[in-house]
């Protein structure tokens, strides 16, 4: 069974960084994409930024120049580099990927959410 188990969240004052950690672990045979998503009090669930397997990055216009987006395929982790941070990133960040099981098809899969609070 495919597991994603996420690290780093915390409080962090505004202007400040953070670095999330998502990894996945069981019977993979492939991994297609890995990102992260957020959710704030309130709000829907949006994307933050993804990165292929083979290294393409897209980032949600929010935090472009400030996140950056990176993956160890030999690890089956992918890690988010918070910088900058303001308090309007505050949210339960997701890690999400799209991959393969060994012997199955390719499903999509959520980590538990780990909290990021910006706040002075």
């Amino acid at each position: 069974q495919v597991q994603l188990v996420e690290s780093g969240g915390g409080l962090v004052q505004p202007g400040g960084s953070l670095r999330l950690s998502c990894a996945a672990s069981g019977s993979i045979f492939s991994i297609y994409f890995m990102g992260w998503y957020r959710q704030a009090p309130g709000k829907q669930r949006e994307l933050v930024a993804t990165i292929t397997n083979r290294g393409m990055t897209m980032y949600a216009d929010s935090v472009k120049g400030r996140f950056t987006i990176s993956r160890d395929n030999a690890k089956n982790t992918v890690v988010l580099q918070m910088n900058s941070l303001k308090p309007e990133d505050t949210a339960v960040y997701f890690c999400n990927t799209n991959l393969r099981e060994l012997g199955g098809v390719a499903k999509n899969y959520w980590g538990q959410g780990t909290q990021v609070t910006v706040s002075s």
